[in-house]
């Protein structure tokens, strides 16, 4: 059987995997564990996930190190995941007992600071360069239209269109997303992020992302777009600047041109699936039904 953990990030959920364990199809195994209506649940609510992180503890190193590989609910892998980057180093702590933790992610390595009541990681330079982001032209997307919204286009390790809208609670976001989302000035595709201003100065946010296929309640690479647009376009000043999804508060702090994001995050439990012709789960040592694979 494979041994998984469940944690999330202001409600950005992932199964965490140790990648040491034999998995034969990551992908596939990925797929039905995160199918929010017959993956993997808890019993009181709660299906599926927004991914799977596969994760390797590397010995050798000043700071436990851990390897990173998310593979999303359509199969497909994404190079970075703020809020998973953040699970993974509270993973490696549980483990280690180190509250420094360094991961290794496809677009670079990231440092982690877990304490008892958030955990920070350097999330690097925003990046709003065509290269970058990629954009297919030469020139930056900046408040300019695309489908329905006025977006600007930034790199946080993986592409964001960032619009900023009167009010996200009012707004329809599984409508006016996906043409903006698949538009084809975005070679790779973008994660659609909106913004609104709270009243004490940060914002709101939601976003559709990309691999998900849909709007998750957290997204941590969305909350430091929405930073970084906001210090571009003129809309705050501030080197500290609250972001909050649907599913928690998330504060983004701007260190030269490091951006830092810091939140909560939470084991939710533990278990075992085994997986082939049918599908057996145990949920912290209770057995659960078996499902047809």
């Amino acid at each position: 059987m494979i041994s998984f953990d469940k944690f999330h990030g202001t409600g950005n959920d992932f199964f965490v995997i140790d990648a040491a364990q034999p998995v034969t199809d990551r992908r596939r195994l990925a797929i039905d564990l995160c199918d929010r209506e017959s993956g993997i649940g808890d019993g009181n609510g709660s299906t599926g996930a927004d991914g799977v992180l596969y994760l390797a503890l590397e010995a050798g190193y000043a700071s436990p190190r851990v390897v990173m590989t998310l593979v999303q609910p359509d199969g497909s892998t994404a190079p970075m995941c703020g809020n998973g980057a953040r699970c993974a180093a509270a993973w490696a702590t549980e483990r280690t007992g180190e509250r420094v933790v360094m991961v290794d992610t496809q677009s670079g390595t990231r440092r982690a600071t877990v304490d008892e009541e958030s955990v920070s990681i350097e999330m690097g330079l925003p990046r709003f360069s065509p290269e970058a982001v990629p954009l297919a032209r030469d020139e930056p997307i900046v408040e300019e239209a695309i489908g329905d919204l006025d977006v600007t286009a930034v790199d946080i390790g993986v592409p964001h269109a960032v619009a900023f809208v009167e009010d996200v609670s009012t707004t329809d976001l599984e409508s006016i997303a996906p043409p903006v989302r698949h538009a084809e000035i975005f070679p790779h595709g973008a994660n659609v992020t909106l913004a609104s201003p709270d009243s004490e100065g940060g914002f709101d946010q939601r976003t559709y992302e990309r691999g998900v296929e849909g709007e998750t309640k957290s997204c941590g690479t969305g909350a430091v777009a929405v930073a970084a647009v906001a210090r571009k376009l003129g809309r705050t000043e501030a080197d500290t600047i609250a972001v909050a999804p649907p599913g928690g508060d998330l504060e983004v702090s701007f260190s030269g041109t490091e951006a830092i994001l810091r939140g909560p995050t939470e084991r939710e439990f533990a278990g075992r699936v085994s997986w082939g012709g049918s599908r057996s789960v145990e949920i912290d040592g209770e057995p659960g039904a078996t499902a047809d694979d």
